[in-house]
């Protein structure tokens, strides 16, 4: 089964032709760690403030495992 990434904001620029209707799905080629699936994909990770896994805040360090959703989002302003 595949993995499910979406990106949020200025994430979509890094990755070329991201529909964010659609987002990215990847076929599933062993565990991962959220930091690993995001440099498979082009992500500067250090631009990665937010990681959601299956609908849960986590870390870039969680593994990832085969038909999860991952969501990225960078750093959020606001006032």
């Amino acid at each position: 089964m595949p993995v499910l990434i979406m990106l949020s904001t200025t994430l979509r620029r890094a990755v070329a032709g991201y529909d964010p209707a659609q987002g990215i799905s990847l076929a599933w080629d062993g565990p991962m760690t959220t930091r690993q699936l995001a440099e498979k994909i082009g992500l500067p990770a250090d631009e990665i403030k937010i990681v959601m896994l299956n609908g849960r805040h986590t870390d870039l360090k969680q593994t990832v495992n085969d038909n999860d959703r991952v969501s990225y989002f960078p750093a959020v302003g606001g006032g």
